[in-house]
């Protein structure tokens, strides 16, 4: 693997950069662990609290901001005899985290996995056909990471 050149500041400054607001929506543990579960179709409060260990008011205010931030939506649902409650869905937006949280997951197989076989994969829908996140260029030819260079615009 390439080293990257040594830089003394980043090209972009973490104001301006849209990396770095990227990680003030989605970087910390339980907001991740929430998408986790949403993408796997996990969708209601209760739902969410059982599976994550996550103390109530951090996952009210955790759901909460994912929906300001517009990763969530928020809609009602009524299970008979019930009161309405909201349960929470993947927006477009949080949908388009996909790859990017497919290729976390694929990121932990290959470096925290012990050399033990995954948990789970990914397939086509369709197929049996295995996939895995990469890097495309406009014509859809792979590019590895180490072909890969910043460039400025403006």
């Amino acid at each position: 693997m390439t080293q990257i050149p040594l830089a003394r500041r980043s090209p972009v400054q973490p104001d301006a950069c849209n990396l770095a607001k990227a990680i003030d929506v989605v970087g910390d543990r339980w907001t991740l662990l929430i998408l986790r579960a949403a993408l796997y179709g996990v969708r209601r409060f209760d739902d969410f609290q059982a599976e994550l260990g996550c103390p109530r008011t951090v996952l009210s205010g955790r759901l909460k901001k994912l929906v300001d931030d517009g990763l969530l939506s928020k809609r009602s649902y009524k299970s008979p005899g019930k009161r309405a409650r909201p349960e929470y869905v993947l927006s477009p937006m949080g949908l388009s985290l996909r790859p990017i949280l497919i290729g976390l997951t694929q990121w932990g197989d290959a470096w925290l996995g012990q050399g033990e076989p995954p948990p789970i994969s990914f397939t086509r829908a369709g197929s049996k056909s295995a996939i895995r996140a990469a890097f495309v260029d406009i014509e859809g030819r792979e590019v590895r990471p180490d072909q890969i260079r910043p460039v400025l615009r403006g």
